[in-house]
């Protein structure tokens, strides 16, 4: 098999540059992604977000990576990637500070959004950087595992630079109960913009690499792709709130059905499309691809259910929530040396088939808990999540550097940028069907399960017909997030009705009687979404580890070192 001299490296600009850059960008954009997950009890607090809420926070900036992820791959092999390197650094540093800004959920969200865009960027590329100027497949899998290290280390500084910022930052308010007069959690997104501007330093010294050959914008192709792959998002998370049945979710489901079957019609018979489908003639790239999303959806199922679970049910402080992420996230940084030798002296198959079954062990394992209950009302103590997120850290880690390294080892060298591209879109999409997904099953379990209790706490506390039939229809969440809100809105409710303002108080008064059982089945029903949440992904997990046994035994790369070398050029 001959190849194509296909990817362009630049001769001016330092290779140390280019590798600092890949790996600082793609622990720059983990952290800016990270950060939120530490602070959803904060949100949920402060911004009094909803469960919707608090999925769009965290689903906004995976969407716009995985709508824009192949694009942001096309754009890189055609016009160079040095530039969409600067290009995404600057949106992360105007996404980290209007998310510094932020005082709304809505606002927060738009800000998510842009980092994501930014950060859609950053991930591909960098990782399509340094690929390029590594043509042997030996040191690829290394540099892949230490990318993968870096990728980690990012999420290990979020959970720390979010908790340590909002205990050492945060001005309480005057009296007990009152806002915060400053939330130190902004801090931690200032810290993100300071380094998001000296990536944008080193990157105008990295050396320029690309791919154009046969490379050209597939404007349908991105449409369709993009807009149907939010419109599914979108219906998924509407249901949060909304329930299935809503029409905007029914609507949501059909238009993205509808486009994304588009989309593969278009790139089958598109001369330059946007996504290559016989990469998933390899069978090897294939199963990469799916384990890639259903894997990452375990995990991130997982994530998300215990900052939820641990954060705004348990109300742990955020330095608590931060530290379990450590345990998540630290082993796939320590461990990525070891991963990059195992890559290559140990079958993939096995390599991913153990990480999967850890991770499917560590769901499982938390589904055994009592959550969404303070310890203090006899809900799990912190410190018994220590084992079990250590044990999915070694799966995540065993899996994250080595799904990667088989996909893009497994494909020509001409298609090198695609499957980077690829394999970053599969592998976020799975991170943003985990919380997507995850909060939909967990907050209609969740309320499916508040409905009974609700409405006995309600009128054990004696109130009117109407008023239990109204209050019976606020979510687990609202109640926990926001009760001063909730009852506010109920008494001036009460009052435009023309009830005497008697009646009002003695209504207020009987709801604050009842707060602990209402609180208490609010957060116990939530627990049990999120328990079947853990069972979910350890279905999933368990899924991935079996497709892995049908990959081949050793994974090689379709041409050798010779060919390899020759595929890159180096121009002026």
């Amino acid at each position: 098999m001959s190849a194509q001299t296909t990817t362009i490296v630049a001769s001016k600009g330092s290779v140390r540059a280019t590798f600092i850059a890949a790996f600082l960008s793609v622990a720059l954009a983990q952290t800016a992604y990270a950060i939120p997950g530490a602070l959803n009890g904060t949100f949920a607090a402060e911004f009094h977000t909803s469960g919707a809420g608090l999925t769009w926070i965290t689903a906004i900036f995976e969407i716009g990576i995985v709508a824009f992820e192949l694009t942001f791959g096309l754009l890189g092999d055609m016009f160079g990637r040095k530039r969409l390197m600067i290009g995404g650094s600057l949106l992360v540093v105007l996404g980290a500070i209007l998310s510094a800004f932020a005082d709304s959920t809505g606002f927060m969200i738009f800000a998510q959004a842009v980092i994501g865009i930014g950060a859609g960027l950053l991930f591909p590329i960098g990782l399509a950087m340094v690929a390029a100027l590594t043509p042997d497949p030996k040191r690829r899998a290394r540099v892949i595992a230490t990318w993968a290290g870096f990728l980690s280390l990012g999420a290990v500084i979020s959970p720390v630079l979010a908790g340590v910022t909002h205990q050492l930052f945060t001005i309480p308010g005057a009296e007990p109960g009152a806002p915060n007069v400053f939330s130190g959690w902004r801090v931690a997104f200032w810290i993100v913009a300071a380094a998001a501007a000296v990536l944008v330093a080193i990157s105008a010294a990295t050396r320029d690499s690309s791919a154009p050959a046969g490379r050209k914008l597939d404007l349908p192709g991105q449409i369709t792709f993009a807009v149907g792959l939010i419109a599914v998002l979108y219906a998924t998370v509407t249901a949060v709130d909304s329930g299935w049945t809503h029409w905007q979710v029914v609507g949501g489901y059909i238009v993205g059905a509808v486009l994304l079957v588009a989309f593969v019609v278009i790139e089958r018979r598109s001369a330059a499309p946007l996504l290559h489908l016989e990469l998933f003639k390899n069978s090897a790239f294939s199963i990469a691809a799916v384990v890639a999303v259903t894997g990452m959806f375990a995990f991130l199922a997982i994530c998300f259910a215990t900052s939820i679970s641990m954060g705004a049910l348990a109300q742990n402080p955020v330095w608590v929530v931060g530290l379990l992420f450590v345990c998540i996230q630290g082993p796939a940084f320590l461990l990525s040396p070891l991963v990059g030798w195992l890559i290559h002296h140990v079958s993939p198959r096995w390599l991913l088939t153990s990480g999967f079954v850890l991770i499917a062990v560590a769901g499982f394992w938390l589904s055994t808990y009592r959550i969404g209950v303070p310890e203090q009302f006899g809900g799990t103590p912190w410190t018994a999540f220590l084992v079990p997120l250590l044990v999915l850290g070694v799966g995540f880690a065993a899996t994250i550097g080595s799904v990667t390294a088989v996909a893009i080892n497994t494909v020509t060298p001409q298609q090198i940028g695609m499957a980077s591209a690829t394999t970053s879109l599969m592998r976020d999409l799975g991170f943003t069907l985990g919380p997507v997904i995850g909060s939909a099953v967990a907050f209609s379990v969740g309320a499916a399960a508040f409905a009974g209790p609700i409405v006995g706490a309600l009128q054990g506390a004696g109130l009117p017909a109407e008023a239990v039939a109204g209050l019976s229809h606020v979510p687990p969440l609202a109640w926990l997030s926001g009760w001063d809100g909730v009852v506010g809105q109920f008494a001036g409710e009460m009052a435009a009705s023309g009830a005497p303002q008697d009646a009002v108080a003695g209504a207020v008064e009987a709801l604050t009687a009842a707060q602990g059982d209402i609180m208490g089945a609010a957060g116990g029903s939530l627990g049990g979404g999120f328990t079947v949440v853990y069972v979910i992904a350890g279905v999933a997990a368990v899924a991935s580890a079996l497709l892995t046994l049908f990959m081949p035994n050793k994974v090689n790369a379709p041409v050798d070192d010779a060919e390899l070398a020759a595929s890159v050029k180096v121009e002026a």
